[in-house]
């Protein structure tokens, strides 16, 4: 046999290795996913790399640290800012430590419901795995409006920093129909490429971190610095609260949010090789990059600044563009700057419809949601749930328009995602609690067959915290999470008017009594819970 030819049959022989082993790799996953009850349906296109990427992008903590930096320099000032990322980064560890065990006993896009109908009593199972599909689906279509909100705005303030007297025709149906641009390109990168999306995740992930360096190394080498009293011995309690601690409590919202979204890896479950491992991995990676780079940005910038006032009268949505401007000594660096902050707010925006969409999927696949018989459908072409994709858009919008009035009651919206989502953290995490406590959890066997669905033996996934640590961990995040549930619903004055009022109580209070009204009415007679389609 000749070299050519030696060549060729070498390059035969590696892609049917290749194919094999993905063949095998894809046939685990499978029956992984058998032994929950559900159908392979979606195509398994992310492996550790990507999905790394799609959940350090839908994160963006520290670029979202530099957007949500007026809520905590308000209440808090620059030393709460500091130490109340510290209180969230370590919360939000433990949080996704216990969601990670979950998510390795049983990797879903369902995530959250699906996970409240396993542990829960029996009594009691359906209505909670419900009220949390609910909770979870709200949290999530919120963000997406959120997303694309943020990012809307943060062009009209890019066009005020480079053009200052837009000042004077700012309009706020400016900033809704750049919201409507935002949504609708996300929507049509998730319906018409939506099967490529894993392949730029990596690519994303490196434009996260490069632009990292490309903003903090301006920030730190050519603005003056403050001294280190300024930064970490300052307090501010500008809502006028009885304390400095319930200000800081109510001003660490904003930290919370720039690490809001975690979970959306999750529900891309089905899509994921290897699930119950990667995404555990994935999802504490992803952490791990995006505090230490939120926290170094923080750092940064709250030793960059000079005059917060006169940023504040610059750009009262977004002082970090001001902040940017000055420290440079440049409106076109800074321009540069903000705007790789506002390329990664759309970016995460689009990972939010994805995540989102699948959620509407799952859960219209058990049957939960009105027009689920359209949701569950899944593109023979594209192998993307089309109509969830469409519906999380059309929603979004929907949701934007209240932004036409007063953006003060579109900040209801922003709330809502954090109180939807920690509401469905919460009960996933107590119920965990409850069955690792009382030893209703075994070790898996291979010998199982159906497992970690309604009504069926639990069992531990390949990724868990053993013995007393993982109960301890597990009892702290159930205090955090109850601790900023409490707090999202507050307003940041004290002095509460129509509009500075948190409407996020109204939101949250409406898509409860409409679930429960549509649960009443129609889903209890077909809502069993997460269904077994597939027979062992």
């Amino acid at each position: 046999m000749d070299s050519d030819s030696e060549v060729k049959a070498g390059l035969q022989m590696q892609s049917k290795v290749t194919a094999t082993a993905t063949s095998g790799r894809d046939s685990r996953d499978d029956a992984s996913l058998a032994r929950l009850g559900k159908k392979p349906v979606l195509k398994r296109n992310f492996g550790f790399l990507t999905i790394l990427g799609f959940s350090c992008t839908v994160l963006i903590t520290w670029e979202g640290s530099l957007i949500t930096f007026l809520a905590g320099l308000q209440n808090g000032g620059p030393s709460g800012i500091i130490y109340g990322f510290i209180v969230v980064w370590i919360g939000t560890l433990s949080v996704f430590i216990t969601i990670s065990e979950l998510a390795s006993m049983a990797p879903t896009s369902g995530g959250q419901y699906h996970w409240v109908s396993m542990l829960a009593p029996a009594g009691c199972r359906k209505i909670l795995g419900y009220l949390t599909g609910w909770l979870a689906l709200t949290g999530w279509q919120a963000l997406v409006a959120s997303g694309g909100f943020v990012t809307g705005t943060m062009i009209q303030g890019l066009i005020l920093l480079t053009h200052p007297e837009y000042a004077e025709n700012m309009k706020n149906w400016h900033g809704t129909l750049l919201f409507w641009a935002v949504v609708l390109f996300g929507y049509t990168i998730n319906a018409s490429i939506g099967v490529l999306l894993a392949k730029f995740e990596g690519l994303v992930l490196i434009l996260h971190i490069l632009g990292f360096f490309a903003v903090i190394f301006p920030l730190a080498l050519l603005s003056q610095h403050n001294a280190p009293a300024d930064v970490f011995n300052t307090f501010l309690n500008l809502g006028d609260w009885q304390t400095q601690g319930l200000s800081f409590s109510i001003g660490i919202m904003g930290n919370v949010f720039a690490f809001l979204g975690a979970d959306g890896a999750i529900h891309m479950s089905e899509e994921i090789r290897n699930a119950a491992l990667v995404i555990p991995r994935s999802l504490l990676t992803g952490l791990a990059i995006n505090g230490t780079l939120g926290f170094a940005m923080l750092i940064a910038t709250l030793f960059s600044f000079s005059d917060i006032d006169q940023a504040l009268a610059e750009n009262p949505q977004y002082p970090f563009m001001s902040i940017f401007k000055h420290a440079v000594g440049s409106t076109a660096g800074a321009a540069v700057m903000a705007s790789i902050v506002v390329v990664m707010s759309f970016s995460a925006t689009t990972n939010c419809i994805a995540s989102t969409s699948r959620l509407y999927w799952a859960f219209s696949r058990d049957r939960a949601l009105p027009g689920w018989r359209i949701l569950k459908q899944v593109s023979s072409r594209t192998g993307i749930p089309k109509y969830s994709v469409l519906v999380t858009t059309f929603i979004a919008i929907l949701l934007s328009l209240v932004n036409f009035g007063d953006s003060v009651a579109f900040n209801g919206v922003i709330s809502i995602s954090i109180a939807g989502l920690f509401g469905s953290y919460f009960i996933a995490a107590a119920l965990l609690l409850y069955r690792r406590t009382t030893g209703a959890i075994r070790i898996r066997q291979d010998d199982d067959v159906l497992i970690n669905t309604m009504g069926s033996t639990l069992t531990w996934g390949p990724w868990r915290i053993r013995g007393w640590l993982g109960i301890a961990n597990n009892l702290f995040s159930c205090i955090y999470l109850l601790y900023i549930f409490f707090f999202s619903f507050w307003p940041p004055i004290r002095e509460v008017t129509a509009a500075n009022f948190n409407y996020a109580v109204l939101v949250f209070g409406s898509v409860l009594l409409f679930s429960l009204i549509y649960y009443a009415a129609w889903a209890r007679k077909i809502y069993t819970g997460p269904i077994v389609e597939v027979s062992h």
